[in-house]
C-alpha cells in the first residue's frame, strides 16, 4: 500500500468511526459492536504502519498509550475563577437583587448544578482537541491532553471548524465507584477525587479503563453570542456533552418556546427558582453522579461584561451550596512525617476547623499524587472532612492563595537524617533504617497494645528511652536495665518493677503477634493468620522463602496477592530485618507456632453452613467456615432446602434473601463468635 493510499483510508475510517461513535451515544448505533471493531482494528493497523499519519481526533487515542507521560504547566487563555458562594436561599435571592439592581435591567438566570468532579478546560483549535488542562490555580494548570482523550464523552474533533475554550467537569459515575475503588491502594473518599487522581495517572492507557464521563457548562468562542442560552446551545451542536438537568428562570422570555426546545429543563418565573433547588436537593441522592450545589448565572452576555470579575470570582454568577459535614480553612504550612517503614507522609498544618465536635488542625496528604491532585499550594483555603467521621481529610481547594505559591512538591532529604527520599510506586520512602523517625516508629508500633501490649511501656516511657539512649531498636528493650530509669521522675521503685515485669510476659506472646510486631509492610494479623494456616508456623521457613525469592509459594495462599508476598519477602531479606529477628530469638521471644492441632467439640456436627457479605473478624469470610468444619459441620456455597444455616455480614446480597424465603437460619457475626466460643 502506498502512502497515499494509507492516508486515504485512514481519512475515511477515522471520519466514519467518529460517526458511528457519536450516534453510538446518542443512543442509535448506526453499526453493529462486530462491524465497529472490524474498523477500529483495521485504523489501529494503518497507523501502525504509518505512525506519522496518525489523526488527532482518531479515535484510537481512546485506547491511551502504555508510555509514561508528564503533566507540564501551561497557561490558561481565559479566566479560571472560582465562584462566589451562598448557603441559603435567602442569600441567594439578596443577590439577585443585588444583580439585578447593578445591571439597570430585568435579567434572566440560568442554573446548573455543580457537579462534584475535576475541572478541565478544553482548548481546541479549528475544531481539532490541542489541549485540556486542569483548573490549576486559575492561571495555569497541568496538561492533562493524553489522558483526557481517552474518555469517550470529550469529542476529540467538533462539527465545526471552530477555536473554542471549553470548561468542564470530569467525573466517576457513582455506581462504579465503590467498585473500582476497592482496587486502590489509598481509596478515595468520594467519586470526585478518584476521579482527579484517575485523570493524574502516568499511563493513559490505565485511564481509559477507567469510565470517566464529563459535563460542559460554559464555553468562550467567537460568533456574536448574546446569551449563555445561545452558548450551551452552540456547544451542544459542536458535539460537546451537556448536563441535561438545566433551570432557566426569566419574567420576560417566551417561557413555552424554551420549554419545547429544552424538554429536560426547568423552565419557570424567577419565583420558581426557590422550587427548583428545593426539588434539586431532594433528587440529590437518586442522580447517577454528584452534585454538591447550584450555580446560579446571569444569562445576558453582555450584562455579565458590565459586572466583571473580583480578583476571586465573577460579580454575575453565584454557587448555591448544599449542607454537608466539612469546615473551611486554610493551610499554613506542610510538613513531612516519617513512619517506621520509612514512608514520607506529608501533612497539612491548617488554621485550627471545629468539624463533628472535634476542632481538626492537622490533615493528612497521603502522598504526592494526591497533593497533585488537589493542586494544594501552601496559603490556599481548603475544604475540610472527617472521612468516617474520625479521619481530617483535604477534600477540596475552595481558593487559591494570593501569594502564587503554585503546588507544593514533596523535598528531596528526609527531614529528620537528610538521607534522601526515594520514590516507589505511590510514595517517598527515607532509605536510612537508622533514620531517628523510624527507630521511634518501629519502636511505638512493637509495644502497641495491638502488638506486643507491653504493660508499662507505652509511647512516653519509650521516648524516655531514646531521650536517654537506652535503646535504638526494638531488641534493645529486651536488653537495658530498667534501673537506669530510677533517676528520672515519676520512675519509681513500683513502676520500674512494673516495666521489667511487663517486658517478661510479653516473650509469652506467640509467633503470629511477634511476627505482626515486626512492622513488616502489607503483614497485618490476617496476613499472618493466613501464613501459619498453610504451613508457614515458624521464622525459619518464611527466611526460606525469601531466600528463593519464591512469591509464587505465597500467592498460591487464598487471600494474598503478589504486591503482599514480594513486599514480606523483599522485607524479610533485609539485613537489619535478619539482625532483628536473631537478636529478638536471643532474647527468647517465640518465632515458631505450636501446630499440633486444636481439639473442638463437635457442636456444627449435622449442619450446613453457607456464608455471605463480608467481616469484622473473618477475612477473607472462608476463614468463618473453616472454623465450621472444625466443629464437625459441613461448608456449601449456595443456599439450598438443605442449608441448615446462614452467616451473613455486611452488604449480604441474593443469599440472604433466598435463606429467608427457605427458612434458614440467619447467624449475624456477633452470635457466630459466641457459639464458637462455646465449643471451645
Amino acid at each position: 500500500m502506498t502512502r497515499g493510499q494509507a492516508e486515504s483510508e485512514i481519512d475515511s475510517l477515522v471520519t466514519k468511526l467518529n460517526k458511528y461513535q457519536h450516534q453510538y451515544y446518542q443512543g442509535r448505533p448506526g453499526v453493529s459492536d462486530a462491524e465497529y471493531d472490524k474498523l477500529f482494528d483495521r485504523l489501529q493497523e494503518l497507523e501502525s504502519q504509518f505512525q506519522d499519519l496518525v489523526r488527532p481526533d482518531s479515535p484510537t487515542h481512546r485506547v491511551g498509550s502504555d508510555l509514561s507521560q508528564d503533566f507540564p504547566e501551561v497557561e490558561h487563555t481565559i479566566a479560571v475563577l472560582s465562584l462566589d458562594k451562598s448557603y441559603t436561599l435567602e442569600e441567594l435571592t439578596k443577590w439577585v437583587a443585588k444583580t439585578q439592581d447593578n445591571s439597570d435591567s430585568v435579567l434572566s438566570f440560568i442554573l446548573e448544578e455543580k457537579i462534584d468532579g475535576a475541572g478541565i478546560v478544553l482548548y481546541y483549535e479549528s475544531g481539532i482537541l490541542v489541549r485540556a488542562v486542569t483548573r490549576g490555580n486559575g492561571f495555569t494548570g497541568n496538561d492533562i491532553t493524553g489522558n483526557v482523550r481517552t474518555i469517550s464523552g470529550v469529542p476529540l474533533r467538533l462539527a465545526r471548524s471552530v477555536d473554542v475554550a471549553a470548561r468542564g467537569e470530569i467525573f466517576l459515575p457513582k455506581t462504579l465507584f465503590a467498585e473500582i475503588n476497592a482496587t486502590m491502594e489509598i481509596p478515595y473518599a468520594n467519586p470526585r477525587n478518584l476521579a482527579a487522581g484517575t485523570l493524574r495517572r502516568i499511563k493513559s492507557s490505565e485511564v481509559a479503563r477507567v469510565p470517566l464521563d464529563i459535563f460542559v457548562y460554559e464555553g468562550y468562542l467567537d460568533g456574536g453570542f448574546e446569551t449563555h442560552f445561545e452558548i450551551l446551545n452552540e456547544l451542544e451542536g459542536l458535539g460537546f456533552k451537556m448536563n441535561p438537568n438545566v433551570g432557566f428562570f426569566s419574567d420576560r422570555h417566551e417561557l413555552d418556546r424554551l420549554r419545547n426546545e429544552h424538554p429536560t429543563w426547568n423552565v419557570g418565573c424567577l419565583k420558581d427558582t426557590a422550587r427548583f433547588i428545593n426539588d434539586t436537593r431532594k433528587k440529590r441522592e437518586t442522580l447517577s453522579y454528584e452534585i454538591d450545589g447550584l450555580v446560579l448565572k446571569v444569562n445576558e452576555l453582555g450584562v455579565r461584561e458590565r459586572l466583571g470579575y473580583t480578583g476571586h470570582h465573577p460579580r454575575w454568577a453565584m454557587a448555591f451550596k448544599f449542607e454537608s459535614p466539612v469546615g473551611k480553612t486554610g493551610v499554613k504550612e506542610i510538613e513531612i512525617q516519617i513512619g517506621r517503614t520509612g514512608r514520607a507522609t506529608p501533612v497539612a498544618r491548617v488554621e485550627p476547623v471545629r468539624i463533628s465536635g472535634s476542632t481538626i488542625s492537622n490533615v493528612t496528604l497521603h502522598n504526592q499524587e494526591y497533593i497533585d491532585m488537589l493542586e494544594l499550594a501552601i496559603g490556599d483555603t481548603v475544604e475540610v472532612s472527617k472521612r468516617g467521621d474520625v479521619i481530617p481529610a483535604v477534600e477540596r481547594v475552595l481558593e487559591k492563595n494570593e501569594k502564587g505559591n503554585s503546588t507544593w512538591q514533596i523535598p528531596f532529604d528526609c527531614p529528620t537524617c537528610r538521607s534522601q527520599l526515594i520514590k516507589s510506586g505511590a510514595h517517598h520512602f527515607c532509605t536510612n533504617p537508622a533514620c531517628d523517625d523510624q527507630i521511634r516508629g518501629r519502636l511505638f508500633f512493637f509495644v502497641a497494645r495491638s502488638q506486643m501490649d507491653i504493660e508499662n511501656l507505652g509511647p512516653e516511657t519509650v521516648e524516655v528511652l531514646l531521650e536517654k539512649g537506652l535503646v535504638r531498636d526494638v531488641p534493645d528493650i529486651y536488653t537495658f536495665d530498667p534501673d537506669e530509669l530510677s533517676d528520672e521522675p515519676g520512675f519509681g521503685e513500683k513502676k520500674i518493677r512494673l516495666i521489667r515485669e511487663g517486658i517478661e510476659k510479653s516473650k509469652e506472646k506467640p509467633f503470629k503477634s511477634v511476627l505482626v510486631s515486626m512492622g513488616i509492610p502489607d503483614l497485618g494479623q490476617n496476613a499472618a493468620e493466613l501464613l501459619i494456616r498453610s504451613g508457614y508456623g515458624d521464622i525459619d521457613s518464611l527466611l526460606a522463602l525469601s531466600d528463593r525469592a519464591d512469591v509464587e509459594a505465597l500467592t498460591e495462599i487464598h487471600g494474598i496477592g503478589e504486591k503482599t508476598a514480594t513486599q514480606i519477602l523483599d522485607e524479610l531479606s533485609k539485613a537489619e530485618v535478619r539482625r532483628r529477628i536473631e537478636a529478638l530469638r536471643k532474647a527468647g521471644l517465640n518465632f515458631a507456632e505450636d501446630l499440633r492441632p486444636e481439639r473442638w467439640a463437635p457442636t456444627f456436627e449435622g449442619q450446613i453452613w453457607c456464608v455471605t457479605g463480608s467481616f469484622t473478624h473473618f477475612k477473607p469470610r472462608e476463614l468463618a467456615m473453616d472454623e465450621v468444619k472444625k466443629r464437625g459441620g459441613r461448608a456449601t456455597s449456595s443456599i439450598t432446602s438443605k442449608t441448615s444455616h446462614l452467616l451473613a455480614g455486611d452488604g449480604a446480597g441474593s443469599k440472604l434473601q433466598k435463606a429467608i424465603e427457605l427458612g434458614v437460619r440467619i447467624v449475624q457475626e456477633a452470635e457466630f463468635l459466641k457459639l464458637l466460643d462455646s465449643s471451645r
